[in-house]
């Protein structure tokens, strides 16, 4: 992976953020701040953020359902490598390892259970939004957030759209694509192609089932919740030592929101690294944190999501021998297909 250029990009990407989440900030407050923070509340906060990855999973067996029943117990250890990859590689590489670790598991193509997947990032998004929208007359300044929010809006309520309307009618999808294949394909590859976008189709069939998808909203919003649960008791570990930050509920919700709407976006970065502070504080500020106690925030939370998590992931990777190299090729992989997509 050092050998790669998009690694590389993706550090200096980071450091970017990283120096903007800086500007104009007085280090030694931000160190103060960061030293009195109280380890023991990372416990309660490393617990609360493994049951929302529970209900990820969950959520995920659900989708799963109507290609194959696969239990929590064992999809459990693919969605934590699927979070490790997405921690080590950019481009959330972790999504698609995600699917090829499963696969490797069970009998689900890699196409069907990457279409539940993009199901998953889209009801993630809509759920963000659920939030952003139910908080934001609390929320002052929030007149900046207007054109980000109408964008990001039109794009997952849009690609929603798009997939209900794929899925309403399977034939005719089926006879737009297979038309695009024989006129945009070499004749050796459409039969592989066809087979992956047939697949890819069969993963979206959930969509179809009205229950199914009120199911599914249900645990997004209880999980995404729950992961602001993890804000909270963050937040604790520093107001309980005195530092000057206690913010309500609804505040640590926003923010969650609006973080993970920012790190959805498949930016070469590295773990999130910059975009996460640079969002997040700038985000508690508007509530009245200052700007040094808000990026020591930032900095002890990212550090509470990564670590845990991504070790979990590596131990679960060693158990089910996987190579560095078979992840490295799929992450490979999925970065050329990015960059071939781009105008």
């Amino acid at each position: 992976m050092l050998k790669r250029w998009q690694f590389w990009i993706g550090v200096l990407l980071s450091i970017a953020f990283s120096y903007y989440a800086l500007m104009h900030l007085q280090l030694e407050k931000v160190w103060g701040a960061l030293s009195k923070f109280q380890l023991l509340w990372l416990i309660p906060a490393v617990t609360v953020y493994f049951a929302a990855v529970f209900l990820r999973t969950y959520r995920w067996h659900y989708l799963l359902r109507h290609m194959q029943s696969v239990p929590v117990s064992q999809l459990f250890p693919v969605v934590t490598i699927g979070y490790m990859g997405n921690n080590v590689y950019p481009f959330r590489a972790g999504e698609v390892i995600r699917a090829y670790v499963l696969k490797r598991k069970t009998k689900v193509s890699g196409s069907a259970s990457l279409a539940t997947i993009v199901v998953e990032r889209i009801f993630d998004g809509l759920t963000m939004l659920t939030f952003v929208f139910a908080i934001i007359p609390f929320v002052p300044a929030a007149a900046r957030f207007r054109s980000t929010l109408a964008v990001t809006s039109v794009l997952f309520f849009g690609a929603l759209a798009a997939f209900f309307l794929i899925v309403s009618s399977p034939q005719r999808t089926e006879r737009i694509y297979a038309w695009f294949v024989s006129q945009l394909v070499p004749a050796r590859f459409r039969d592989q192609v066809r087979g992956i976008l047939d697949k890819f189709l069969v993963g979206l069939q959930v969509l179809r089932r009205g229950r199914d998808l009120l199911l599914v909203f249900g645990i997004s919003i209880l999980l995404w919740l729950t992961e602001a649960g993890k804000y909270w008791f963050v937040m604790q570990g520093f107001h309980q030592a005195g530092v000057a930050i206690d913010v309500p509920f609804h505040a640590l919700v926003f923010t969650t929101a609006l973080v993970n709407l920012a790190t959805s976006i498949p930016l070469p970065t590295i773990g999130y690294i910059g975009p996460f502070e640079v969002v997040g504080k700038e985000t508690i500020m508007l509530f009245g944190v200052g700007q040094e106690i808000a990026l020591g925030f930032m900095l002890v939370l990212h550090a509470a999501l990564w670590f845990p998590i991504t070790l979990l992931g590596f131990y679960y990777m060693a158990r089910e021998s996987i190579s560095w190299n078979e992840l490295s090729t799929v992450q490979l992989e999925h970065d050329q297909r990015l960059i071939k997509e781009k105008p």
